[in-house]
Parts: C-alpha cells; sequence; structure tokens
C-alpha cells in the first residue's frame, strides 16, 4: 500500500493528482490514496474568497482552481481524473470556504468523510472521527484534524469549533492504535502562543505511528514527538518559487506492508520539477 501525502495546495487542485501521475509513470509505483493536509483553497463562490486569497489571486489565478475546475464539469479533467482514478482526502486549514464545508458537513451527518467537489475526487474528513480504509488488501487507519488553533479566544470559522473539541474529547478515551495522524497546523508543544493544543492532547493520549501536518512555512522536518511515539512529519507547502519550481520535500509517499510496518520517503525533486510553475497545467 502506498500513499502521496501534500500540504497546502491553495487552489492548485490539479497539481496533485498531476504529481502522482508523474510519480507513477516515472517509477512504476502505484499510488493508493493522496492525503492532504489542508488549506485546499476550496472556495466555490468568488464572492466568499477572504483577504489573503483574494491578493494572491490578483496575480495568480491558480488560487480559484477550485472555483474554475471542481465546479462544474470539464469533460476533459473528468476523463483524466476518471483514468487516474484516485481520491484524495483532505482536512480543513484556514483559508477554505467554511461555510460552503459546514453545509456538507451537517448533509452527510452520519459519515466519517464526504466528497466537495463535483468529480468526487476530493474528500474532506472530519475532524476527530476515525478512518479507515483498506487499500491494496491492506488496512490502514487515520484521524484528521483540520483549521487551526487559537489561545487568544477568537472562534470564527478559521479555528477549531467547540463540537469538534468535544469529538476529540471522546476520542482521547479510545484504546485504537492509528497509523496516521494528518491536521493543518502543528500542535502546541513548547512555543507560547502557537499551533493547536487539541493536537497535543491527542498525540498524548492516543497512539500514532506518523503525524503529518503543513501550515507553518517551515522547512521539511521529521522528529520523534514528545510522546515518544510518533514521527512528527512537516511537509513542505506545495507552492511555486520564484524560479518557476516546486520546493524540496513538498511530496512525501508512506508506505505500510502485510506487516503492519510504515514508513516513509520525499519525493527527488528530479520528478517534481518537470511540473514548473508555467508548465504544470498543460503537462499530459
Amino acid at each position: 500500500m502506498r500513499l502521496a501525502i501534500f500540504a497546502d495546495i491553495h487552489g492548485k487542485m490539479l497539481l496533485p493528482f498531476k504529481l502522482v501521475d508523474l510519480y507513477q509513470r516515472t517509477t512504476g509505483q502505484k499510488i493508493d490514496l493522496i492525503l492532504q493536509c489542508g488549506d485546499m483553497g476550496a472556495y466555490p463562490l468568488l464572492e466568499r474568497l477572504d483577504k489573503a486569497t483574494i491578493k494572491h489571486a490578483k496575480y495568480n489565478r491558480d488560487e480559484l482552481g477550485f472555483h474554475d475546475q471542481f465546479t462544474k464539469k470539464d469533460p476533459q479533467i473528468e476523463a483524466y481524473l476518471d483514468e487516474l482514478n484516485l481520491q484524495m482526502i483532505c482536512v480543513r486549514g484556514n483559508h477554505e470556504d467554511h461555510e460552503y464545508l459546514d453545509e456538507l458537513e451537517i448533509k452527510y451527518a452520519n459519515e466519517s468523510r464526504f466528497p466537495i467537489d463535483v468529480y468526487e475526487r476530493i474528500w474532506l474528513c472530519k475532524t476527530g472521527w476515525e478512518q479507515h480504509l483498506v487499500l491494496d488488501s491492506i488496512p490502514f487507519s487515520f484521524v484528521g484534524i483540520g483549521r487551526i488553533g487559537d489561545r487568544k479566544g477568537r472562534s470564527d470559522a478559521r479555528f477549531i469549533q467547540d463540537y469538534e473539541r468535544r469529538i476529540l474529547k471522546k476520542l482521547q478515551k479510545t484504546k485504537d492504535d492509528f497509523d496516521v495522524l494528518i491536521t493543518h497546523d502543528k500542535d502546541a508543544g513548547s512555543q507560547r502562543g502557537y499551533g493547536m493544543q487539541e493536537i497535543r492532547n491527542l498525540l498524548d493520549q492516543v497512539i500514532f505511528k506518523y503525524h503529518f501536518f503543513g501550515h507553518t512555512g517551515e522547512p521539511f522536518y521529521q522528529e520523534q514527538d514528545h510522546n515518544g511515539i510518533t514521527q512528527s512529519v512537516k511537509i513542505k507547502e506545495l507552492e511555486f518559487g520564484e524560479s518557476g519550481i516546486l520546493p524540496k520535500n513538498c511530496f512525501v509517499i508512506l508506505e505500510k506492508n502485510e506487516d503492519n510496518e510504515v514508513s516513509i520517503k520525499t519525493v527527488d525533486q528530479k520528478i517534481t520539477n518537470v511540473l514548473t510553475a508555467h508548465y504544470w497545467k498543460d503537462w499530459e
């Protein structure tokens, strides 16, 4: 079983799929699923863009990729996604249309995850809900925590909500272990006023082999979590630099074998450099 993991795509919805396609063609290794660490840029309605997205979209239309390409069917995109036959499961970031996502979450009240796009290829997992899949005949389990933390008492939709805190408190009592925790924010750790305390609480109570996150702008790193068990992995945001190429360590592969052993590796830039800022949309 093999997964691709990305962070912070900010509207470039097709880019993770194209990177996975490129990886499969280059290496001959099949990817079973994509996980994404939030800041999808899921804005179906342009009048509900946040200030940061409006600012960046003035210079780069890619920020509006969800609106442009995933709210109405494009036969060419649909055929491409059907042939690739992959889902991308995401958590919420702080740059999303949360009103839209809240409406869908209510609609799918009894489901742990639900589709958010017209092709049903991009799925959102609810904060604190257990996710259990079987991929290539191997069981895989994970939990997602969306949005960001706040210690100033703010409660707008960018920040974790009270109902999500209640779900996470129930999850802390589980006796189950999980392969992965995927979040947008990092855990609060020892940095005062930064990160999400709810992530820290869960990592202290529940066993995860790996924790993946984005959001912070920090370089990629992998280190053992304070709990002494989990490997904490900051994935570099999927953003093109001034040179028009993607940064190092923005594409992570997770593998799990039949012996329940889980490992990760980063994808070489020789592969990711193929899809440049000016070329990736035309690559086939």
